[in-house]
């Protein structure tokens, strides 16, 4: 999944993407690690039946990083 699809795929809502953009922030993520992140989140959300991404599949995902 390329970033155009990352994008079209991968919708957050406020919130989710308020926590996405703090954790790309402060884990000073690139690029590559934010679409991989948004990706790995949407995985969890299909598991977890939901149709979208919310702030508890963005967060299940950051718990997981590695902190520098």
């Amino acid at each position: 999944m390329g970033p155009a699809e990352v994008w079209e795929y991968c919708k957050l809502g406020r919130a989710s993407q308020s926590l996405a953009r703090a954790a790309m922030d402060q884990l000073h993520l690139s690029a590559r690690a934010f679409h991989r992140t948004l990706k790995i989140s949407r995985t969890i959300a299909d598991l977890a039946g939901g149709e979208d991404i919310g702030v508890v599949h963005v967060a299940e995902i950051i718990e997981f990083r590695p902190r520098v």
